[in-house]
């Protein structure tokens, strides 16, 4: 799907960044591209010290001599190369008819350092764990829905698939906690280390679907507020959690201080509590539900091209929404989860304040229509 997308991009003398954490098939993506293009292209590996010693030269000379007689520049992983924003946009300034794709498992250095002089210059894709959008072209309804228990408890890793056996599955999802999602960052300074930051996603893993105080967390883990701040921005830039915001037309009983925050795949929050238990023996499904249905909603908006901006809605005397999608016209969708076939209407004080606003409640009769189309 995006690979497609990708490939018709190709040739209009652009940056293609794409950005998702270690594991998501970034690698794969380029490998696809960069074999039926053969002789075309260039690939480079931002982790390999001599690829990035050779980019620090700034000069148009070294880049028309580094990228002759191709037309695309692969670099995979250049999160990790120093100025990578200012080389970028001399490369794709300076050497016509050349497009280069950029991978990232981290944006904070692609964004905050290739944002600005990119700007006109780039096209922005996100690579998440398999989403069911894509599973639905490969597989029938009834695969499906014998499928949606695993994928509520292991998420969707491509790496999942070839472990059959759920302790190999189990073992790679904390793996992938203590070994790969973190790296990013532990090479950033002023980050104190992976102990803090794993103990800070872990408290948010119990509390997913509820309204998070930073202050609270800062006293469990004696950090101040703004360093807690801090790392949950980091956090979130390296595709790990993402926040929703109360959203608010100014009445003044609706909460819009707080956040909720929220993970990307069901697996690494499950990793996280160590908790793969069977649903009937749990005690979280709510959450769980609620969490994949925001997450496979936001994957597939993004693959169908629609950028909403995502919130929450709650009040102070307890009405609340799980989510709220604002298009760039003010339309507002309403959607809550429930995983219990059963249709809910919008709070009382919700229809009264946004009577043009659409709702619809999310549950396992009708998911896969807001999740797959």
């Amino acid at each position: 799907m995006l690979e497609k997308k990708i490939e018709s991009e190709l040739g209009k003398q652009k940056v293609i960044m794409l950005y998702g954490t270690r594991r998501t098939g970034k690698t794969t993506i380029i490998e696809h591209i960069a074999a039926r293009h053969g002789s075309d292209v260039l690939s480079l590996q931002g982790e390999d010290m001599q690829v990035a010693s050779l980019l620090q030269q700034r000069t148009v000379a070294n880049y028309s001599q580094l990228t002759r007689g191709k037309k695309i520049v692969i670099i995979d992983e250049a999160q990790v190369i120093p100025e990578i924003g200012k080389i970028l946009k001399l490369m794709i300034d300076n050497v016509k008819g050349i497009t280069i794709i950029a991978t990232g498992s981290s944006s904070f250095d692609l964004v905050y350092h290739t944002g600005e002089p990119l700007v006109g210059r780039n096209i922005v894709h996100y690579l998440y764990p398999i989403a069911q959008t894509e599973l639905s072209t490969i597989e029938d309804g009834m695969t499906t829905i014998r499928n949606l228990e695993q994928r509520l408890i292991y998420g969707g890793y491509p790496e999942l698939w070839q472990l059959p056996d759920q302790q190999d599955q189990e073992n790679y999802l904390k793996q992938m906690v203590n070994s790969y999602l973190l790296k990013d960052l532990l090479i950033l300074e002023n980050v104190k280390g992976a102990e803090v930051l794993y103990k800070l996603l872990q408290m948010l893993a119990w509390q997913v679907g509820s309204q998070v105080s930073t202050t609270e967390l800062g006293n469990s883990l004696q950090l101040n507020k703004a360093t807690v701040e801090r790392y949950l921005d980091l956090l979130s830039k390296v595709f790990i959690i993402f926040p929703l915001s109360g959203y608010s037309n100014n009445l003044r009983k609706e909460v819009t201080k707080s956040k909720k925050w929220y993970f990307y795949d069901n697996g690494i929050r499950n990793a996280l509590i160590n908790n793969f238990s069977s649903l009937q023996n749990r005690n979280d499904i709510g959450q769980l539900w609620e969490q994949y249905i925001l997450s496979e909603r936001m994957k597939f908006n993004s693959y169908r091209g629609y950028h909403p901006q995502y919130f929450f809605w709650r009040t102070y005397d307890g009405q609340e929404i799980d989510l709220i999608e604002l298009d760039n016209k003010q339309h507002l969708q309403a959607l809550e989860c429930k995983w219990q076939n059963q249709n809910a209407k919008p709070p009382a004080a919700f229809a009264k304040a946004y009577p043009d606003a659409k709702f619809a409640t999310i549950h396992q009769s009708n998911y896969l229509e807001w999740i797959v189309g």
